[in-house]
């Protein structure tokens, strides 16, 4: 059955205009990705298995869990399937390919899952399998869905975790849920509620990454990084399985297993969840010497305070008389600051004034790390250094937005701390460290309070050694890292 519902999905999904996908934010399973997710759930000793499959869209996830079934996958001797789908349109087909398994007996629900899963607040409705593709879209924090969540006891700010949260509640106690979501939820401070959530209910038991953005959801030209996880109500965790592929044909299929305390750190109060894709521990888990929080260092990090749009009548195309510089990113490269740059689409300059004055630092040395990378680039976390000799004798600076900036309470770092801050960044080490818990291309101050870092003495140093070095190649601040990790 699964290969005639792939094949209505091919002819479906091209009609569904963009307007519409992005309206429901639900982009439909291709069936490689629903059997790898049906062969996720462990055998079962239950008679009757209850399903959940929320979203079901043309019911592509059904169809491989219940193909699993009637191949023997499964020992269930009935099987009842609970599915919700708002969408009219692909309801009729789920209709039909859900009545071609004449042993299931299918209740289809016509309407928002989340409102309807809401309504009642938050019981277990006993599903001992639940199996999601949920909408991607964000959720208003004032919207009738985000109240809904709230008056229930679930804070998130997507419709996918929003789903998965519903579905993890409503599931029996040892319910196995397997959701096929973005990998944005494993960190930042918005899905700090869902991560708590998530966690206090059910153990993690399995996550499978894509290592390339674009092939889960080729078909739909979707370039959000996809995890699929396996969670388990109320389940004892323990270590749990991560698999990785490079795209949805699972040929090159890879597999290892790792304790939880490398998956959620135990010092960690954001709990992020690190998805590591290699049983050896990476050099920064594994250093003595880098244990050290930015409030040991005495150090913070901020986005940078100047929205452009915002300030707009105060930005100015070049310096002139009554500015300072504005720094970009693109002021920044492996060469140094170059400021200003001719023909730059960026403004290069800001009025100086009462209206300005509150978002510009004093003139020195910072670190500066980008907030933003391309999908194609090979690193994360590109860091750099503000040498304020670029910029003659100005007293103050103005960082763009989409920068982040080390300073110590609003002013510059000593040179040779900023040297040894933007060296450490700029190691291979931490962008892979960074990359297990960061699955996409935004680099937030969050993220970098977070991590780990050498003793403020031991970057001073860094910062020396790479003040006499000159230019320095990628092999060199790699094998400096490593004398500091033994």
């Amino acid at each position: 059955m699964l290969q005639v519902v792939d094949n209505v999905r091919k002819e479906v999904s091209p009609r569904i205009t963009q307007k519409r996908k992005a309206e429901f934010g639900q982009f439909m399973t291709p069936s490689s990705v629903a059997r790898f997710m049906a062969s996720l759930f462990p055998a079962s000793t239950l008679q009757t298995c209850r399903l959940l499959d929320a979203g079901a869209g043309v019911g592509a996830l059904s169809c491989a869990f219940l193909d699993r079934w009637t191949a023997g996958g499964f020992a269930f001797e009935t099987v009842e399937a609970t599915a919700y789908e708002i969408d009219d349109t692909l309801r009729g087909h789920l209709a039909q390919h859900l009545a071609g398994y004449n042993q299931v007996k299918a209740n289809i629900i016509a309407g928002d899952y989340i409102e309807l899963a809401t309504l009642e607040g938050l019981q277990g409705q006993g599903y001992t399998h639940a199996i999601l593709n949920p909408p991607y879209k964000k959720i208003n924090s004032n919207s009738a869905h985000r109240l809904a969540l709230r008056r229930v006891g679930i804070e998130t700010v997507n419709l996918y975790s929003a789903f998965v949260a519903l579905a993890v509640a409503q599931a029996a106690p040892g319910g196995q849920i397997v959701a096929i979501i973005p990998r944005s939820f494993c960190n930042g401070p918005y899905y700090r509620p869902f991560r708590d959530f998530i966690l206090e209910r059910a153990a993690v038991r399995h996550m499978h990454l894509f290592e390339s953005r674009s092939k889960a959801f080729k078909d739909d030209e979707v370039l959000q990084e996809n995890i699929i996880i396996r969670l388990e109500r109320d389940g004892q965790q323990g270590p749990v399985t991560v698999t990785t592929s490079t795209d949805d044909t699972f040929a090159d299929l890879v597999t290892h297993e790792h304790p939880f305390d490398r998956i959620v750190f135990p010092d960690d109060p954001e709990r992020f969840i690190h998805v590591p894709t290699s049983p050896e521990k990476n050099a920064i888990e594994l250093s003595e010497a880098i244990r050290s929080t930015l409030a040991d260092l005495g150090i913070k990090v901020s986005t940078g305070p100047v929205v452009d749009f915002r300030l707009k009548e105060h930005l100015r195309d070049m310096p002139g008389e009554g500015t300072v510089p504005l720094l970009y990113p693109g002021h920044f490269s492996s060469t140094g600051t170059t400021w200003p740059i001719e023909g730059m689409k960026k403004p290069n300059a800001i009025e100086r004034n009462a209206d300005t004055e509150k978002w510009l630092y004093p003139s020195g040395f910072y670190c500066v790390v980008r907030r933003f990378s391309s999908k194609e680039e090979k690193r994360r976390i590109v860091a750099s250094v503000v040498e304020p000799s670029a910029f003659g004798d100005v007293p103050v600076l103005g960082f763009e937005n989409h920068l982040n900036l080390f300073h110590e309470n609003k002013r510059g770092l000593p040179e040779a701390l900023a040297r040894g801050l933007a060296v450490f960044l700029n190691t291979t080490a931490v962008d892979e460290n960074f990359r297990r818990f960061n699955g996409h291309t935004q680099v937030n101050a969050t993220d970098l309070k977070l991590m780990k870092y050498p003793s403020r003495e031991t970057l001073i140093e860094l910062g020396e050694w790479a003040m006499q070095q000159g230019t320095l190649t990628q092999e060199q601040i790699d094998a400096k890292l490593g004398t500091l990790t033994e």
